[in-house]
């Protein structure tokens, strides 16, 4: 953990201790907002939060239905597309080398993908990046039905099969440059990575970010299903209770396959917004966003009390909620993951799709409430 002992040593610049109260005051207040949602039968909830000079943890809940074991603040949770994030900060590493430029179109590339992919217009890195490429997202052709739910995340699924099953769905050309969340984007990006690295996109993350930042808790390939530390997530199907993540179809995935921990995600979030992982410039990229608020893999968001914007990755499956927020500057982290009671899924309910998202606002509204207070 040599770039994260480092940043945490340079303390020059960092306010005096704040006064036991206002850090009272922020840590009540996110601990009030972690309670409402066990109120709410959430299975667990887990937290982090970090200020010059201050570290807070706090769970929730159980690991798991079946033996009821209590949650512990340094267990891991799928983290679903906090992954972007890193993938972002990978794509970023081959600009600084010199490797691609962020308005290189990447057609050529995606044609030799084989996926049998027709962009309708050039592709560039950074429209995969801020999702604006249009390309059309696979999952919207592997999950059409209930049943796709269970028998799709219980299959092993490479990028290239990703991208194979995106090419069944129209690429329209008015969606190229607008914003259009894809998980099929990451996929193309996992394969560039891959091309340009000539190795496996999780040796490529282990090997960029996960053990550089000695990120001990973190994968992207293994199989946990029966990791003591793991949290268990769940959902229904025609009201009978089905296992979640993590699954096969995640494992190894450039859009969501890292599982984590609180701990590891604010080391990382650290480490980038410190600028530890990749140049000035390219994070002075990764932070601007040019369509909505998406900016490259991460979302950038409402300034703190410096005026500064705040950024945060956004994870979401049907059993999980995971918000990571950072100052700008890298000074303030705060984390949170959600297991919320079993819930349909979409294709059962489509109301539910509003639900989940519903609780990942609430999660990034306590995580701005407490960094807020600390803030001030």
């Amino acid at each position: 953990m040599l770039a994260v002992a480092a940043l945490a040593g340079c303390t020059a610049l960092d306010p005096a201790p704040l006064p036991p109260s206002i850090e009272a005051d922020a840590m009540a207040s996110l601990d009030y907002a972690m309670q409402e949602f066990m109120d709410q039968d959430a299975l667990a909830v887990l937290a982090q939060v970090r200020w010059p000079g201050g570290e807070w943890s706090k769970a929730y809940g159980v690991r798991d239905l079946e033996t009821k074991q209590p949650a512990q603040p340094g267990d891991r949770v799928p983290v679903a597309s906090v992954t972007k994030t890193m993938t972002a900060v990978s794509v970023l590493k081959l600009v600084d080398d010199g490797l691609i430029a962020l308005d290189d179109p990447v057609n050529g590339l995606l044609e030799s993908f084989g996926a049998g992919l027709k962009p309708p217009g050039p592709i560039t890195v950074r429209q995969l990046l801020d999702h604006t490429s249009g390309m059309p997202s696979y999952g919207d052709a592997l999950f059409r039905s209930v049943d796709d739910v269970v028998s799709a995340s219980n299959q092993r699924l490479t990028p290239l099969q990703g991208l194979k099953i995106a090419s069944t769905l129209p690429w329209d050309e008015r969606t190229v440059g607008l914003f259009h969340y894809s998980d099929s984007n990451y996929l193309a990006l996992g394969l560039i990575l891959e091309r340009f690295r000539g190795k496996g996109y999780p040796q490529i993350l282990r090997d960029d970010i996960i053990n550089p930042l000695g990120l001990t808790h973190t994968t992207i390939d293994q199989e946990l299903s029966d990791a003591p530390d793991l949290i268990t997530g769940y959902i229904t199907i025609r009201g009978k209770r089905v296992t979640g993540s993590p699954t096969l179809e995640q494992l190894g995935s450039p859009s969501h396959g890292v599982v984590s921990t609180m701990s590891d995600i604010n080391d990382f979030m650290a480490a980038l917004f410190g600028g530890w992982l990749i140049s000035a410039n390219a994070l002075a990229q990764m932070q601007t966003a040019v369509i909505g608020p998406f900016a490259l893999g991460m979302f950038k968001w409402s300034p703190d009390c410096s005026g500064a914007p705040r950024f945060f990755a956004r994870g979401g499956f049907l059993d999980f909620r995971t918000i990571a927020l950072s100052s700008a500057d890298g000074r303030y982290q705060a984390t949170m993951t959600l297991a919320p009671a079993p819930l349909p899924s979409p294709q059962e309910n489509p109301d539910m799709q509003d639900e989940r998202d519903l609780m990942s606002s609430q999660i990034l509204s306590a995580l701005m409430e407490a960094q807020d207070l600390l803030c001030r």
